[in-house]
């Protein structure tokens, strides 16, 4: 497949970004916390776009989302606490709880709570390990692109506030949404104890600016002030600056515009699902994933989606992800694909992957 050129930073940031090298501008160190016209413009966001006031004290710039969880883990937990995360679930979760010496705990999910936890997923967990001091969520989801509710969302912020249990939520496709039932609510809305992690990587399609943020409560901001000046000084100032423009009407509809070819695309996969192998799907609410349980006709043939994935790899030269990355106990029945390469990219993926598939399934 052809290597993506339609996504990238909106023209706004990239034009602020060659304005600012052309002047000069100083692209030193900026303080630990950020550039506080870049945070300044990210509380105007959350006012605009949540209907939630969060000073702009509150808000950390970080290297990506990878830098927040880091931070995020560090300032909230200690060694030997137990956090909980959905499965299937985005990987490097669990990989960065561990390093950290932190003990992860899995709640099963499956389609008929949406992939995502439950407040009886959390109570069972609870008693089974005697204690949770932290729960990490993300909507929408990688890899199932499932959303929460506004309602169940506040139901696990007010359980996690009355628990005891920090809430860490991931946010970074925020903007790729899809069911108008499902939009996108930060946890701030129902929580101030809870800690944010985004990101301009997704919505903005900002990947290689390496920036992203933290909305830390106010009892932690110290915390993840020093612990940010020992691990990486401060974010990117470049990014810093051009970011800016990330909140201009100008790059909002542009991203916007790119959210239109997302559903477009995700039509597409949707109604092709028979043509890539998978019986059934989860719902996609936003994102650019679609996470599908595999037929049984094509488990029979290929044994597990990773022989499958990689079968389609060699032959059809269409990358597919096996759920084992996002689930160690039922991913072998499950393979993620994305839809963000756009809709011709994702035609052509499709008309490969079927082509090998009736072939392959017409000589068994």
């Amino acid at each position: 497949m052809r290597r993506r050129t339609w996504w990238g930073a909106p023209a706004a940031v990239n034009g602020l970004a060659a304005q600012l090298h052309a002047e000069q501008a100083d692209f030193g160190y900026t303080s630990t916390a950020g550039l506080a016209e870049t945070r300044q413009a990210l509380a105007e966001h959350y006012r605009n776009s949540y209907g939630v006031q969060i000073p702009a004290k509150n808000f950390v710039m970080t290297t990506g989302s990878s830098g927040a969880f880091q931070l995020a883990f560090l300032a909230a937990f200690d060694a030997g606490d137990v956090v909980a995360l959905a499965r299937p679930g985005y990987p490097a979760y669990a990989n960065i709880l561990r390093a950290l010496g932190l003990k992860v705990v899995d709640l099963p999910t499956n389609a008929e709570q949406r992939f995502q936890p439950t407040i009886a997923n959390l109570e069972q967990a609870k008693n089974e390990h005697g204690r949770l001091d932290g729960l990490v969520v993300a909507s929408p989801n990688n890899p199932t692109g499932t959303m929460f509710s506004s309602e169940e969302l506040n139901e696990l912020a007010t359980w996690c506030e009355s628990n005891g249990v920090r809430l860490i939520s991931d946010e970074i496709y925020h903007g790729i949404e899809f069911d108008p039932e499902r939009k996108g609510h930060t946890s701030w809305e129902f929580s101030e104890t809870s800690i944010v992690v985004s990101s301009f990587s997704k919505y903005w399609g900002m990947t290689g600016w390496r920036l992203g943020w933290m909305v830390v409560p106010d009892d932690l901001l110290s915390a993840v002030d020093a612990l940010a000046s020992n691990l990486a000084l401060c974010a990117p100032a470049p990014a810093q600056r051009a970011a800016v423009a990330a909140f201009t009407q100008e790059s909002l509809k542009e991203a916007n515009q790119r959210v239109e070819e997302f559903a477009r695309t995700r039509t597409l996969v949707l109604e092709n699902l028979k043509r890539l192998g998978i019986a059934e799907a989860a719902p996609a609410d936003g994102a650019f994933y679609l996470y599908g349980r595999l037929a049984p006709e094509v488990l029979e043939h290929f044994g597990s989606a990773s022989e499958y994935s990689q079968a389609v790899l060699e032959h059809a030269h269409v990358a597919l992800t096996p759920g084992g990355d996002f689930d160690p106990f039922e991913g072998h029945l499950f393979i993620r694909l994305s839809f963000a390469a756009g809709y011709e990219q994702v035609a052509e993926a499709l008309e490969r992957v079927d082509a090998f598939l009736r072939q392959s399934l017409a000589g068994a």
